[in-house]
């Protein structure tokens, strides 16, 4: 049954406080409690009736609501026995989490609603509960450890006539059954489900699409031993498969839609198990990555690389050359909807997110499937993710391709990543999830042949990031080939140049430090790592956004001038990579 039916019966005495955009929840039990937490008993779908005996004062409505929210209850029903008026810290946790709330009057007894819930659940699962049963058992039995994601999906059609398709978090179809969906249509779906994900609405999500309707149901693992749920969403959803069924699953009972979720935790199953197969190639990633950062020797990078090439390409009979792709996710420190932390205190760290992300970026857009990351190793440290890529050394010399124009054309016979093209398919559905408090921003090195040439490949792709983050928009990328304007030049500026210039700038900076213990080089570096944000920067030094001003002040007087200037600001960059 529906939340929207228990309004309909008079009976029930039930008065709605908030939530009406989620009444099409589905119902699928009933639980009286006045525990504080009473996760341990529920299992999801749920209508909650309380008489409000476990709040004590208004601090204790949000840790309640988050509970319930994030074990999925349908919605919750509170008695107004207790305290009369519902307080208003407990509706505007329902409003934050999305969470339906009624009102019982005085004179209904909770066990009248609990009799009419469960008398309508138990008729409505009555006459189809021997075939939902047989169809779980052939999912179970027939399940990824059997075949794989298409098996399911092949039952999907046979048996209850849906065509369903998995797809990545970028549109990518993963598994199908029947013809495939197009490339188009997959990248507006995925980013349909990561704009309603980032609401905080619970799935199945309905889009429209060419005049068809699809249902979108969230791929994640959720039953016992399943990593613990995200404090905020931001951390997982844009990493999460989704499983996007050709139907309209808002008028659904709920037993259909009992199989649907089971279908998904088969397939999270399955995710995972892809997953953990990555594990070897980020572990050798993370390993060189180490070595890089550390100054480890040639030597010691050769032979770590001797290692890789041959997981990440099989059957390599001569070493690869090298490219190194940087990619950095950047929230703004603001709250956002489905996050339990409050306004200023995201702390979500960037770099797994980045990591997951620029393992879907670097699959290979003409391969269809999970397995067709064998040439993936990435590794993240701090809030960036670094992708070492070996390219089959008998391809030749790089070509150094400037446009996208140019990347399709040579696409046929050049194996080289180019920034522009690994973002091509994918910026409209991942600038959906990244909504208005997220940036991806992307730096592509050129190929490389030897350890010597690894870890300035390293930086050239983190100074084309940079560059990227210099421009508008939520997703950008750039190449190796637009760092001339300073990543090439500064090796042949003079020592004599190179201390003058970084004196004028700086000295004042490091003398003020000395004497006040002030912090402004480490907060002028910082401020610019951030592209200038005051409220990344802010969090990151974990400074009040005043107090930044404030330093941020002091080096412009100390140093005559302006850090809203462009030119400013690359003075002191380039002042600060010759230091």
């Amino acid at each position: 049954m529906r939340l929207r039916a228990l309004l309909e019966t008079d009976a029930l005495g039930l008065r709605l406080l908030g939530g009406e955009d989620e009444l099409d929840r589905s119902v699928r039990g009933v639980m009286t409690t006045d525990l504080r937490d009473p996760s341990r008993y529920l299992a999801g779908g749920e209508l909650v009736l309380t008489g409000l005996a476990w709040r004590r004062d208004a601090a204790d409505s949000e840790p309640f609501v988050r509970i319930l929210a994030g074990a999925g209850v349908a919605g919750l029903a509170a008695g107004e026995a207790e305290l009369g008026d519902i307080p208003d810290d407990l509706i505007e946790a329902c409003a934050r989490h999305r969470l339906p709330l009624f009102a019982v009057h005085e004179a209904v007894a909770f066990a009248t609603i609990t009799e009419h819930v469960v008398r309508q659940v138990s008729g409505e699962r009555a006459g189809d509960l021997a075939a939902v049963v047989d169809r779980h058992r052939r999912l179970m039995t027939s399940g990824p450890a059997g075949g794989g994601p298409e098996v399911v999906l092949d039952l999907l059609g046979s048996d209850l006539d849906l065509h369903a398709w998995v797809l990545s978090p970028t549109g990518r179809q993963i598994a199908g059954a029947g013809a495939p969906l197009p490339g188009p249509v997959g990248a507006v779906l995925a980013g349909r489900h990561l704009a309603a994900t980032r609401t905080g609405r619970r799935g199945p999500h309905r889009a429209t699409v060419d005049g068809t309707t699809y249902s979108l149901f969230p791929i994640r693992n959720t039953g016992r031993g399943a990593a613990p749920a995200p404090r905020d969403v931001r951390e997982s959803f844009l990493s999460d498969w989704l499983l996007a069924v050709e139907a309209d699953a808002s008028d659904w009972p709920a037993a259909r839609l009992d199989l649907l979720q089971g279908v998904t935790q088969l397939i999270a199953v399955e995710r995972d198990r892809r997953d953990a197969a990555r594990t070897v190639r980020r572990r050798l990633a993370q390993e060189v990555l180490e070595l890089l950062q550390t100054g480890a020797a040639p030597i010691e990078i050769a032979a770590r690389l001797r290692v890789a090439a041959p997981v990440l390409l099989p059957g390599l009979g001569t070493t690869p050359h090298w490219q190194v792709v940087v990619a950095r996710v950047d929230w703004d420190v603001e709250g956002a909807p489905g996050s339990t932390g409050g306004a200023g205190t995201s702390g979500i760290e960037g770099g797994p997110v980045a990591q997951a992300l620029l393992e879907e970026l670097l699959v290979d857009p003409a391969v269809t499937g999970p397995d067709s990351a064998d040439r993936i190793a990435v590794a993240h440290t701090g809030d960036e993710a670094v992708a070492l890529v070996p390219l089959p050394a008998a391809a030749g010399p790089v070509p150094d391709l400037t446009d996208a124009g140019d990347a399709a054309a040579g696409a046929g016979d050049d194996p080289a990543l180019h920034a522009d093209a690994l973002l091509a398919a994918v910026s409209e559905p991942l600038s959906a999830g990244l909504a208005d408090d997220g940036r991806l921003t992307l730096g592509v090195s050129a190929a490389v042949h030897s350890p010597e040439g690894l870890r300035g490949a390293l930086e050239e792709a983190r100074h084309a990031r940079r560059v990227a983050a210099a421009r508008p928009g939520r997703v950008c990328a750039a190449g190796h080939h637009e760092l001339a304007s300073h990543v090439l030049l500064l090796p042949f500026v003079p020592d004599d140049v190179r201390r003058a210039f970084t004196a004028r700038l700086l000295d004042p900076l490091r003398g003020y430090d000395r004497r006040h213990r002030a912090e402004l080089i480490p907060t002028l570096e910082a401020f610019l790592d951030c592209d200038g944000s005051w409220t990344r920067c802010a969090a990151r030094l974990h400074l009040h956004v005043n107090t930044l001003r404030y330093r941020v002040g002091r080096i412009e007087q100390l140093t005559g001038r302006d850090l809203s200037r462009l030119e400013d600001k690359l003075d002191f960059f380039l002042a600060l990579r010759m230091s």
